[in-house]
């Protein structure tokens, strides 16, 4: 099973969804998000937040659907997307794919990305990717990994989650390192390429944050 959620972010940076429909997809919807599937005539299975930017008329449509929807005030410790995602971990999919998560607001965004932090702590072997029109981002920790050259995405930046990542190893990339200790707050190793139809990038220690982006 593969889990896609999508949050309220701007929809002139959402790549299109049409892309990620198959039989074996189940949609969940984040507060304005939830709208926002179902005016792509797609039914998420459930719909969590606290709706505050959704109008009377729009809650209305949604309730209408038959959606499932978790309701919260907007007093609580956990943002929507937390909701959410702590509920798709849960059905143990094999990937999850969040859309609407990027650009807006930079709390969210960076809230978002640290989301990712936990269920690699608990060893989870689920793919977790933040996508957006320009962009695919994910988390690593140490270990050896296999990337593959996108057409579209053409640059991959390498940022530490941690105060530190080490020994750092690219390979097949047009800027490849051997071992190298990056701290954080370090640009070394943003906008790389690969410069084969797949690379591999290595580390010891730390998390890392592996972001795809395209011009």
């Amino acid at each position: 099973m593969i889990i896609h959620i999508l949050a309220g972010g701007p929809k002139d940076i959402l790549p299109d969804l049409s892309e990620y429909t198959a039989q074996n997809v189940v949609w969940v919807g984040v507060d304005r998000g939830v709208f926002n599937l179902l005016q792509n005539n797609i039914k998420p299975v459930i719909a969590f937040g606290d709706f505050d930017s959704i109008t009377k008329e729009e809650m209305a449509f949604i309730e209408r659907m038959g959606t499932e929807i978790k309701r919260y005030k907007p007093e609580k410790d956990e943002t929507d997307m937390e909701l959410a995602l702590n509920w798709a971990l849960a059905q143990n999919p094999k990937m999850i794919r969040i859309f609407g998560a990027t650009g807006g607001r930079l709390d969210h965004l960076l809230a978002n990305i640290q989301l990712l932090v936990p269920p690699l702590k608990e060893n989870k072997e689920i793919e977790i990717n933040l996508i957006d029109r320009h962009n695919i981002v994910f988390v690593k920790g140490p270990g050896k990994y296999k990337i593959h050259k996108l057409k579209e995405k053409k640059y991959v930046s390498f940022v530490p989650l941690t105060l530190s990542v080490s020994n750092l190893t690219l390979k097949g990339f047009k800027y490849p390192l051997e071992n190298r200790h990056i701290p954080l707050g370090s640009t070394l190793c943003i906008s790389n390429e690969l410069i084969s139809d797949h690379g591999t990038f290595s580390f010891s220690d730390g998390i890392l944050i592996v972001i795809r982006s395209d011009d």
